[in-house]
């Protein structure tokens, strides 16, 4: 099994990085193999809702979310981790998840999410009741742990003194893979739900 994790902070060494590497370990002693991505440095441009992407599977603009998408497609679980600036993700992870989740025509359903924020103090909950979205809107369950997925810290290497926030991380990483791996059982038994034909109601007629 596989999981897949996007890193938003353009920091190398941050504090979003410490908070992804405390999952990391946790991910490998459960045997699940682990793909880091960081874009936080990468030049990702948001939507223009050209819809193209309706008749080619793929965003228009050719860039990481497409080589991103690849990897999704393939992974049994997403971890999406951003430092939060005005009590949301950031701009970089924004972008690229709306056109990540969008442009991408695979079937999402029974993937598992989970989301961490990463802040000096506030705004944590708020990056994350926004990051979830993504995942509910496309039949994703969500992992949790222990506590809201949040890290604190202000400088780089600050996280490591949140005791708290890192065992939420190891939390949520064990919690997942067990997810993922109870999944991957109950497909195998009984196969994925029924769906129903998709219907769209307009409140503008």
């Amino acid at each position: 099994m596989n999981v897949l994790i996007l890193n938003a902070s353009p920091r190398p060494e941050g504090n979003t990085t410490i908070a992804v590497n405390e999952m990391v370990k946790v991910f490998e002693e459960e045997g699940i193999d682990v793909k880091v991505i960081r874009i936080g440095n990468k030049d990702i441009r948001g939507c223009v809702a050209c819809n193209s992407c309706s008749g080619s599977g793929k965003c228009i603009f050719d860039d990481e979310v497409n080589e991103i998408a690849k990897d999704f497609e393939a992974a049994d679980g997403l971890v999406v981790a951003s430092p939060v600036y005005y009590a949301s993700a950031n701009s970089t992870l924004t972008a690229c998840l709306d056109r990540l989740f969008y442009s991408s025509s695979f079937d999402k359903t029974m993937k598992v999410g989970a989301s961490i924020a990463v802040a000096r103090r506030g705004g944590c909950s708020a990056a994350f009741d926004q990051l979830n979205k993504y995942f509910t809107i496309s039949g994703m369950p969500v992992a949790s742990s222990q506590y809201w997925n949040s890290v604190h810290g202000l400088m780089p290497g600050d996280a490591v003194q949140d005791e708290e926030g890192l065992q939420t991380m190891r939390t949520l990483a064990r919690n997942m893979s067990f997810l993922m791996k109870s999944i991957d059982l109950g497909k195998k038994q009984f196969g994925l739900p029924v769906k129903e034909e998709g219907k769209s109601t307009h409140f503008i007629r």
